[in-house]
């Protein structure tokens, strides 16, 4: 093997290695500037997302550092947030750590919990909203056929949670309203439009 021969090998050999370090390079998380990733922030990133208490070897094991410094950190978290006039702590429930809000809002948030609790719907209300969905524009004797039983309050449920809203009167006799759903139906249920309703064939069970 001549020496310019051998000296190539060498050339082609040290582009490997620097294509693999690359390579490496590239598949590390980038590092955002004006989002510095430390221990802490991954503290406070796991509490925020969880909705359970965490114990601190359970934090530790998931951030990969020791209790100590989960303490430490939870500690400086509660500093900033106290610093801050945030509106929640890190607080310690059931033997674990988790972030909760401070009783001074426990006023507003008794509202949500009770927007979120009228929101909540039963059977008859979910079967009655599928039918108007599915067959809008409909009238109530269309939708008690269906049903097999009488709806009126359930509609008025519908309508009064924003789900369901007149949309016209039908051209038959005594001009029945017809009924609808609305914008809001469509954000609860995380649909687009009504085009991305699960098409009939999709909701039946598969036989057995």
């Amino acid at each position: 093997m001549t020496e310019e021969t051998q000296e190539l090998q060498d050339q082609e050999t040290e582009c490997e290695i620097v294509d693999e370090e690359q390579a490496e390079q590239d598949e590390l998380p980038q590092e955002n500037p004006d989002n510095e990733l430390t221990v802490e922030s991954v503290v406070e990133a796991v509490l925020f997302a969880s909705d359970e208490p965490l114990t601190e070897a359970r934090l530790a094991n998931i951030v990969e550092t020791d209790t100590k410094y989960i303490r430490q950190h939870i500690n400086n978290l509660n500093e900033k947030y106290q610093a801050n006039n945030s509106a929640f702590r890190i607080e310690k429930i059931a033997g674990g750590c988790q972030m909760l809000t401070l009783s001074t809002y426990n006023h507003w948030l008794k509202k949500l919990l009770r927007v979120r609790s009228d929101n909540k719907l039963s059977p008859a209300a979910l079967e009655t909203l599928a039918i108007i969905a599915y067959k809008q524009p409909i009238i109530r004797a269309d939708i008690e056929a269906i049903r097999g039983v009488s709806v009126g309050e359930v509609i008025r449920s519908l309508c009064y949670k924003g789900l369901v809203k007149i949309v016209g009167r039908a051209e038959v006799l005594g001009r029945p309203m017809l009924y609808g759903t609305t914008k809001k139906f469509l954000e609860v249920f995380g649909l687009n439009s009504l085009k991305d309703l699960p098409k009939i064939e999709e909701l039946k069970k598969p036989a057995s």
